[in-house]
Parts: structure tokens; C-alpha cells; sequence
């Protein structure tokens, strides 16, 4: 196994020890060993013969009533409880009200339904969280709480992909929660508080504080973590003083640089409502159903092109939505906020894929033009000594157009929000995922989260790459959720924290290793560059 290569020194051996601690320290639930939780669930029996865990109920009690779940491959997993009340009616556009409390004892059994989403528009009571744990005691184990992307547009707390049970196995508590997206979370609305979606987070947060012991988990280490849309939702929280003492660590993956002014925003919202034939008020959008607004949606999303003038680079991203600087849920831009020491005392640990554009470029398979590249270029590369076409003397077009775009959109974010995190005195570490299986998608964007929760398929690893590239995949997926687990249970992944001169950076490839950060041509270019707000532009 990987962890057996760990030397003394390595700070990666206090989550082993952690472990073991934890192994050994067992009483809620029978027959632990250090090997069984590394194992997956499974024990040995005197004559040496494995046996799988029995489901059995499980049962806790939460501030708001007491909850059933099941015992599943050694882990027991609650699904469905609800950590705000259903977002109907008054409560719509509203920020988030605690869930009223029951009588007797609630099934938690089964995925609360998704909220409203162009695929699936089911509301009610979805405003639920999940919890994934090894131990129903008081093993004050670290919390890791998972906020999935989807381009604020999307995504479910029942995702397979980013089921908890093998992180869980490895001793510690996941937790994972629906929050409002599209308009019905993230749109700029007249009589709405902005950013709901990330306040119905803030909720689910608060419920972990109130809630997490009872499940095997220590509330005062708590680690958030997510992804692309995630990961935005995860920087502004650093900066929101809501958000203050509800987490002590932060892994961001793929932070989007997209954060709007309440103007762009506004102008956006307005363009959806009037799709809708309404205005962007809470009163007359109290009358439009989820479905017909994410049907105006779905129909400005196919005319955003036309947009460019007025609402800029955004107008070429996948989404009209991202967090609202109003300056007070989210006082400014997590760039600023970091700098200043908003959130000097939380650990962070922030990094992306290396091809984080593949996916979302839709000149791919198509000829991309020197006239495209550079009306590209003019609107997304900064001012600066250096312009991607001399950084890049070997790329051609479409090269070009991938890498600007990813740049700009997620992988200078990212890196420049470590910038900031050290600049205002908090400790930061940076990652870049390398290691891919299928040459037509690259280390794509979202890669790192199937790695992480050790669900990529691989089945599908094995038709593109073949029973090589299936080693690698379990190889660098234990590496990343050693990494991701030590972080959360230390404070500290393994590595030298970053640095502006140095830029230590955990490199994973099919051998990861530590090294300077890879990407340095595209860092000189955005080297002076300074993210901030997108705004409203003048056409």
C-alpha cells in the first residue's frame, strides 16, 4: 500500500496514527481493526475467513428528532434529513428557515428529492443532507462536508459519484447537502437576499455544528470541500462573516473566477424574467413556477453569445449565474477578502486539473481560426509584459483557445486564491491533477472528484487506457484521498505550503510527486493580473 512508503518524517503519518488511534478505540461498533477500516468493511473471523458487515439499523437523535439510517459496507449512512425547511411558497426566494421538528423516529433511507433543476423539477422537502459515518459513538472523528458543482445550475446530494462510503471507511464523518440552484438560488431578485443557494449551505453548516457529535463526528473540525461550482461556493464562504467558525479547513478544486456585481447580475436576471414575461421581483416571480423559470433559463443560456457587450466574458461561460458581491452576505470577492485576513485562521488547500477546459470547449472537433483565437484572447488574457502566443510558440489555435480559457476560467482562480490566502496570513497548499486515462478528455474538469471518492468507473478506465492505466487510477486516487484525509485530520497534506517564490506543488501523475507549480508559462502571463467582480459593461 502507498501509506506503507510514509517515512517518520512524513507529516502524512499523523493521519495513520489518527487511525490507528481510532481502530483501536472502537466501542460503538464491533469487531474494528486498523486493517478493517483500510479494508472496506470486511473482518477476519478466528479460522481467517472474511465476512462481510450485516445491515443493520442505525439509529441517532438530531436537535430536530431522531433519525433511522443503515449500516452499508461498514459505514452508516443517513439520507434524506432535512436541515432547513422546504424553500415553497414564502419561503421560495427566502434565505433558508431551520427544519421544524418531528415526532418519533424519521427514516433516513432514501435521497431527498433533487431541488429544481432543468432535469429533474421536484422540490418539496429538498433542502436534505446525508451523512456517512464509521462510528455512531463519540469518536470525535474529522467531518468532511462536500459542496458539489454544476455550474450553479445543477447538481444533487444523491450523485453516485460523490458517494461518501470510502472516504467514510478510512475514519472519518461525510456529509453532503442539496442547496438551491439556477434562479431559484443564485438569480439577483428585487425583495430576495442574494447568494441563497450558498446561505442554504450555511444552514447545513450550522446543522453539522449542532448535529455532527451525535454521529461519530468533532464539530470543531470540520473541512469543507468541493468542486468547480463548489469550489466558488467554497471561496466565497471564506469571505462571508456568516460563515465565520463553522469550518476550520477548506478544499477548494476548480475555483471558477466568475463572481458578479449586484448591477451584472441584476441585468442578467432581468433578461430571464422577461423570457419568462415577468419582472425580476419576488412578487411577480412568486407566480412563476420552477419549471417555467428554468425553462426561461435554459433559453437565455442559448442566447448568452449575443450578450458579450454588455455582460463580458461571462457571456461565453457555461452559466448566467455565479455568487452576488453585495457587498453583504458576500462583502467583496474572495481575492480581496483572503488578502485582507478574512479567513487567515482556516487551512486551505485549492488546485485544478491541468486540462480543465477540454470538456466545455466547443470547438473541439472543429477548426478553431486565428480571427477566433484572438478575439478570445482580447477579451480573456490579461494586460501583461507576456501574450500567450510567445508563452506558447509550439501551440496552434485550438491549443490556444483551450488554454486561455482555462486559464482565465478556473486554473489562475485558483492558483491566485493561494496567493491571496498567504498574502493575508493564512496557510495555503496548491494541487494540479495531471494524470488522465482517456487522451480525448485529458485530466478533465471533474476528474479530481472521482479519484477522491474512489468512484471512477473502471470499466471505463480500462477501455481507453487498458489494465495499466487501471493501476494508476487506484494508485493516484489512494494518493489524492490520503492527501485530502491527512488535510482534514491534521491540518497539514504532506507537503511544503505555498510559497509565491517557490510554489510547491503536489503534482499527480501516475508516480505524483512534489515539484514547482507545472503550469509557470501561463503564471507569468497572469503573474500581475488582479480577479475581481465581473460587472455590467457599456455596450
Amino acid at each position: 500500500m502507498a501509506i506503507d512508503r510514509l517515512g517518520e518524517a512524513d507529516p502524512r503519518n499523523q493521519f495513520i496514527a489518527h487511525l490507528i488511534h481510532y481502530a483501536q478505540t472502537q466501542s460503538g461498533h464491533p469487531q474494528w481493526t486498523i486493517e478493517r477500516c483500510l479494508a472496506g468493511g470486511k473482518h477476519r473471523a478466528s479460522d481467517g475467513s472474511e465476512h462481510s458487515d450485516v445491515e443493520y439499523d442505525g439509529e441517532v437523535r438530531t436537535a430536530a428528532g431522531i433519525v433511522r439510517g443503515k449500516w452499508e459496507n461498514a459505514v452508516a449512512v443517513f439520507r434524506g434529513i432535512p436541515y432547513a425547511q422546504p424553500p415553497v411558497g414564502a419561503l421560495r426566494f427566502a434565505a433558508p428557515a431551520a427544519a421544524r421538528s418531528w415526532d418519533g423516529i424519521r427514516d433516513a433511507l432514501e435521497f431527498g428529492p433533487s431541488v429544481p433543476q432543468a432535469n429533474a423539477v421536484s422540490g418539496g422537502d429538498c433542502l436534505t443532507l446525508n451523512v456517512w459515518s464509521p462510528d455512531l459513538g463519540a469518536a470525535g472523528l474529522p467531518v468532511l462536508v462536500w459542496i458539489h458543482g454544476g455550474k450553479y445550475l445543477e447538481g444533487t446530494s444523491g450523485n453516485p459519484h460523490h458517494d461518501g462510503t470510502t472516504l467514510a471507511r478510512s475514519g472519518v464523518v461525510v456529509v453532503n447537502m442539496n442547496y438551491r440552484v439556477g434562479a431559484e438560488g443564485f438569480a439577483h431578485i428585487d425583495g430576495a437576499p442574494d447568494n441563497r443557494g450558498i446561505l442554504d449551505q450555511v444552514a447545513a453548516l450550522r446543522w453539522v455544528q449542532d448535529n455532527v457529535a451525535a454521529f461519530g463526528g468533532d464539530p470543531g473540525n470540520v473541512t469543507v470541500f468541493g468542486q468547480s461550482a463548489g469550489a466558488g461556493c467554497i471561496a466565497a464562504l471564506l469571505a462571508m462573516p456568516v460563515a465565520a467558525g463553522l469550518f476550520r479547513r477548506a478544499i477548494a478544486q476548480s475555483v471558477p473566477g466568475t463572481y458578479f456585481t449586484p448591477r451584472l447580475a441584476a441585468a442578467i436576471s432581468t433578461t430571464i424574467a422577461a423570457e419568462a414575461g415577468v419582472h425580476s421581483t419576488v412578487d411577480e416571480l412568486a407566480h412563476i413556477s420552477p419549471r417555467a423559470l428554468i425553462d426561461a433559463t435554459e433559453a437565455v443560456i442559448q442566447k448568452m453569445p449575443a450578450h458579450v457587450a454588455s455582460w463580458g466574458p461571462t457571456a461565453l461561460t457555461p452559466t448566467p449565474f455565479s455568487p452576488v458581491v453585495d457587498g453583504d452576505v458576500l462583502p467583496s470577492a474572495p481575492w480581496q477578502a483572503l488578502a485582507a485576513g478574512a479567513a487567515r485562521g482556516i487551512d486551505l488547500l485549492v488546485g485544478h486539473t491541468r486540462d480543465e477546459y477540454r470538456l466545455f470547449n466547443t470547438q473541439m472537433g472543429n477548426e478553431v481560426t486565428d480571427e477566433q483565437v484572438t478575439a478570445t484572447l482580447e477579451l480573456l488574457a490579461p494586460a501583461s509584459d507576456e501574450d500567450y502566443r510567445t508563452a506558447y510558440p509550439e501551440a496552434g489555435p485550438g491549443h490556444l483557445y483551450e488554454l486561455v480559457n482555462a486559464d482565465w476560467l478556473f486554473r489562475m482562480p485558483s492558483l491566485h486564491l493561494a496567493n491571496a490566502h498567504h498574502a493575508g496570513g493564512g496557510r495555503a497548499w496548491t494541487y494540479e491533477l495531471c494524470w488522465s486515462f482517456n487522451p480525448a478528455q485529458g485530466a478533465s474538469h471533474s476528474l479530481d472528484n472521482l479519484l477522491v471518492f474512489g468512484t471512477l468507473s473502471l470499466d471505463e478506465v480500462r477501455s481507453y487506457g487498458g489494465p495499466t492505466a487501471v493501476d494508476e487510477a487506484r494508485h493516484v486516487g489512494h494518493e489524492m484521498r490520503t492527501d485530502w484525509l491527512n488535510f482534514a485530520s491534521t491540518g497539514h497534506p504532506g507537503w511544503t505550503p505555498y510559497e509565491p517564490d517557490t510554489r510547491s506543488t503536489r503534482v499527480y501523475t501516475a508516480e505524483p510527486s512534489i515539484k514547482t507549480y507545472p503550469e509557470e508559462l501561463s503564471h507569468r502571463i497572469w503573474r500581475t493580473h488582479r480577479f475581481d467582480v465581473q460587472d455590467l459593461r457599456t455596450e
